[in-house]
């Protein structure tokens, strides 16, 4: 055990007095492994005394905190190792008794006289009311009770209580606080104080015109509040420092993608910008062609265009996407669209083939599914720039050599990781970038998981699409949704049947669950279940299919190409449809588990059904006890077709892990901001570090010189940022 003089940052935790080798095991699993980890564990909650209560008005289990003077005191013995200390306190409105088993050392601290303030639930016990093992501080004489102590609450892990967290954290802090390297200077933390009031936002125990806290009284007051002003301004200043040292650090990207990278210029006369929408037989819309200019706009400069097109689910982002690949052809230059699905890309090689009708020897296509002569043809096709239109899946990222890459197009980027964004520029070669989501991406992560790109968005459908009608299903509902179902397909038309992502004991078909239905734990199972007894009996006079991801990528476009056909009219599913699967004749949806998924996603799944002429429908069914945020989730849901609507309610709900899925962020967890909760900082410090890095582009400033290599440190690798930025 080392002694407390020479304790640092980076003294391995075990070393802290009463911790040890054993107990350190436990707190790695919280991560803490140093004392600076310790240091910036921050509370996830806290404990506000209770309001000061009359002894004469103390109600049965009602909190209360009570001050007075210790009349009485007695510690007794039972057993060896059993005790019960006892007392009674006293005031002006009466007196109450406190009880503490186990603890003999109370006998110590609260002795007769002693005054003392009290605080937790008191009980009932005959005329008296008694507080067991309650919060105790014990006053000097002239010392006011004040508000009492606010008491931080961090999470635990097997062997440790509250207590211990904050005897630990308590001499950290008295050790190592004024030791902590300040990042932001005085003159910085003033600046974000100037730029959060005039958005309205408070920053909590602050002067007028004063700074933020310092890094010393900002961990003090973080861990133990002296009141709750305070404690807003130490959060405050931990927040703002979190997403500014993240958008320093975008803001570093953006700057290095336009000015360290080069590409091809990409322009269009407008002789051939016409030729190109003549090309699709229809007229865009207006946010299609406001899109298609920023576009346009990007592509004529000498760096390279870093856009991402997010637009709901059928506002016709594939067609401004073309567009962008149509003029890299008439350009001379190559373009690659990148799906997530073989199912998709086929979908995008088809579709650009029909758009090129009278020529469409140039667009190639590239997949897992190609045998190896194929394979080779159509990478030689490519490399010597006789394919200028290449499509294809995540194949495209091994082995593929362009002649000159002009554009390059991710389709669902939420399907990808951060880093697969960039993946396809080559070692000579910076092509324009475009990547687009039918997930709408609430503000705040727009801001930080896609902080380094321009983003367009497109909020028009295009004209033609019909109302899709959506119902949260009753139990009582079941057999009328069925026989609404058989009707539709009487009347010719097709029906998707999605089963649940995680079945948590039985799958089945709502109202045909038997005792004897195979165990739906995963998806496979789940929906082969659900596949048989359709086929079997509740649509047993129609032809149903069945399609999951773990089905040979021949199968699967046999199957899909089936249903497209009208030769399957009842196609069974796991989420595999989610992602641009395109039948306008299908027009009815039942989705089974619906509480198993995100809103966002049961909006991609619903956008299945709004392809044709005719109107959807579609019906969610939960399984099992369904709390009441999941009821709410989906009510939500049946009220809004309103993708963007659906993305911020999902994000306030789930947060962002769940809504784009842990693995996509690419970026370090956030210790202490949230990106939904404090989003009106985010927009502000954002502001503030680009403007930082219009004036001092590598933070050359002495000043900044800790913040800057916080900034490198944290997201130097993932961002790719050079030590010289």
């Amino acid at each position: 055990m080392s002694d407390a003089s020479s304790l640092t940052p980076t003294t391995k935790i075990q070393f802290l007095a009463g911790v040890g080798p054993q107990r350190a095991e436990r707190l790695a699993k919280l991560g803490i492994n140093t004392l600076r980890d310790l240091l910036f564990f921050f509370p996830r909650d806290y404990e506000h005394p209770a309001a000061e209560v009359a002894i004469d008005r103390l109600k049965d289990g009602q909190a209360a905190s009570v001050t007075g003077v210790i009349t009485d005191a007695e510690l007794s013995a039972r057993s060896p190792g059993k005790s019960i200390f006892g007392a009674v306190v006293t005031n002006e409105t009466g007196s109450v008794r406190i009880v503490f088993f186990n603890q003999p050392f109370r006998a110590d601290t609260l002795t007769f006289e002693r005054r003392v303030m009290i605080s937790g639930v008191p009980t009932q016990k005959g005329l008296r009311m008694e507080f067991v093992h309650p919060k105790v501080k014990v006053l000097r004489e002239d010392e006011s009770a004040g508000a009492g102590e606010i008491l931080p609450v961090y999470p635990l892990t097997d062997g440790f209580k509250q207590y211990d967290m904050r005897r630990y954290t308590r001499e950290v802090l008295e050790q190592l606080a004024r030791e902590t390297t300040e990042v932001m200077p005085e003159d910085l933390r003033r600046e974000v104080v100037r730029r959060l009031r005039e958005a309205n936002i408070d920053p909590g125990g602050v002067d007028h015109d004063g700074p933020l806290p310092p890094i010393d009284r900002a961990l003090w007051q973080i861990h133990f509040p002296t009141d709750d002003r305070s404690l807003i301004a130490a959060r405050t200043r931990f927040v703002s420092q979190e997403l500014l040292v993240m958008q320093l650090a975008l803001a570093i990207r953006r700057r290095s993608l336009t000015t360290d990278l080069n590409a091809p210029v990409i322009d269009a006369s407008p002789e051939t910008h016409a030729a190109i929408l003549d090309r699709f037989g229809f007229t865009l819309t207006d946010d299609q062609r406001r899109v298609v200019q920023e576009i346009r706009h990007d592509l004529r400069r000498q760096f390279p265009m870093n856009r991402l097109l997010q637009g709901d689910v059928g506002s016709g982002k594939t067609a401004v996407a073309f567009y962008a690949m149509m003029l890299a052809h008439a350009s001379s230059h190559q373009s690659v669209l990148m799906a997530p699905t073989e199912v998709l890309a086929r979908q995008h090689y088809e579709n650009l083939r029909h758009i090129h009708a009278d020529n469409s020897d140039h667009i190639g296509l590239l997949s897992g599914s190609l045998g190896t002569a194929q394979r080779r043809d159509i990478l030689q096709r490519v490399a010597d720039g006789r394919v200028t239109m290449l499509v294809g899946t995540q194949a495209l990222l091994y082995d593929v050599k362009f002649q000159s890459l002009g554009v390059c197009i991710i389709d669902e980027q939420h399907k990808f990781g951060v880093r697969q964004r960039t993946a396809l520029r080559g070692d000579d070669m910076d092509p324009h970038c475009l990547v687009m989501s039918a997930t709408p991406i609430p503000r705040s992560i727009g801001m930080t998981l896609f902080g380094d790109v321009d983003m367009s968005t497109i909020r028009q459908k295009p004209p033609g699409r019909t109302e899709v009608h959506t119902y949260l299903a009753q139990d009582e509902w079941t057999q009328r949704w069925w026989q609404f179902v058989r009707q539709r397909l009487d009347e010719g038309r097709q029906v998707y049947v999605v089963a649940p992502r995680v079945g948590p004991a039985t799958a089945s078909v709502p109202g045909n669950e038997s005792d004897d239905d195979a165990d739906g734990s995963e998806d496979i199972a789940s929906v082969e279940t659900i596949y048989a007894q359709l086929r079997d009996d509740v649509l047993a006079d129609y032809r149903v299919g069945l399609l999951h991801g773990r089905m040979k990528p021949d199968e699967k476009n046999a199957t899909m190409e089936a249903f497209a056909d009208g030769a399957i009219q009842v196609l069974v599913s796991t989420t595999v449809i989610e992602v641009g699967v395109d039948v306008p004749n299908a027009t009815v949806m039942t989705i089974l588990g619906a509480n198993r998924f995100g809103l966002a996603q049961l909006h991609q799944l619903r956008g299945r059904i709004n392809r044709g002429v005719h109107p959807g429908h579609v019906a969610v069914f939960t399984d099992g006890d369904v709390p009441p945020d999941e009821v709410e989730r989906l009510k939500i849901f049946e009220s809004t077709d309103d993708g963007f609507e659906l993305a911020e309610a999902d994000f306030r709900m789930r947060g962002p892990g769940d809504v784009l899925g842990k693995q996509q962020s690419g970026l370090p967890p956030l210790r202490v901001a949230d990106l939904a909760r404090d989003r009106e900082i985010l927009a502000v410090v954002r502001e503030l570090a680009q403007d930082m890095i219009d004036g001092d582009p590598e933070m050359k400033d002495e000043a900044l010189s800790d913040l800057r290599r916080q900034v490198l440190r944290r997201y130097g690798d993932r961002m790719e940022l050079a030590d010289g930025a």
